[in-house]
């Protein structure tokens, strides 16, 4: 384990408080109780480093990745769980993935794409959550499709219903559940992208990095994650090695 020193507390931890930036916005991740406790595999890894530097722990919520990244301006927090990204790598450092997962397409059961490459053609309009992982990434690689962008994931769905677009992008398993709730629809099983998530620590903190980087990697050798994972219902999610 690496060293606990006064440069790891104070980049992880100034003042003794971690402000760990929950995104609720992606439920494979982070879930709300009914009695709003919040659970998940990066509530369960916040606390988890928390206990470990022996510091209290503040863990801020967010509805969309996006609303998180756009909060390190503002120093709002010193730990956060996002998908690695190469916009956000220049003003984060993150770990290795703890978590990775499918980036796929919301259609109508009766549309005729099968393939996510089907989606890319002109004039058809996919609806996204704004500044999540897979916005990003259809951002840069779409050469023909237009983005409909909405506040959050959950809204791009909504979005993708309310006005009748072609599909809705976004992370596998949520996708799956609406589907599951109703017919009319349906996920294609290909993968536009692989969603790398990790923790970030902002950019400049070297030593918090460094520690983070080391606590994902026992964590995930331990057995943490799975085991955080199947207990928030998680299980069928891929924990890298």
């Amino acid at each position: 384990m690496c060293a606990i020193t006064p440069a790891v507390l104070q980049d992880l931890a100034p003042g003794g408080l971690l402000r760990a930036a929950i995104n609720l916005g992606n439920p494979v991740l982070a879930q709300q109780a009914r009695d709003g406790s919040l659970q998940g595999v990066s509530v369960a890894l916040a606390k988890a480093l928390a206990e470990e530097l022996g510091v209290r722990l503040e863990m801020l919520t967010f509805d969309a990745a996006g609303k998180v990244f756009a909060a390190l301006e503002e120093g709002g927090w010193t730990l956060a769980f996002l998908a690695i990204e190469p916009v956000r790598e220049q003003q984060i450092a993150f770990s290795e993935p703890y978590v990775m997962i499918e980036g796929t397409y919301l259609v109508a059961t009766d549309a005729a794409y099968l393939k996510v490459d089907d989606l890319d053609q002109p004039g058809l309009r996919l609806a996204v959550g704004r500044g999540a992982a897979y916005d990003l990434f259809l951002s840069r690689t779409l050469q023909h499709a237009q983005l409909e962008r909405a506040e959050t994931s959950a809204a791009a769905v909504q979005l993708f219903f309310d006005q009748g677009l072609d599909a809705a992008a976004g992370v596998r398993q949520p996708l799956q559940q609406v589907a599951a709730a109703d017919r009319r629809y349906r996920v294609l099983e290909g993968a536009f992208t692989t969603i790398r998530q990790a923790l970030a620590v902002p950019r400049q903190r070297a030593a918090g990095a460094a520690y983070v980087r080391a606590f994902v990697e026992r964590k995930k050798a331990e057995g943490f994650v799975h085991a955080a994972l199947a207990e928030s219902g998680q299980a069928d999610v891929t924990v890298p090695l």
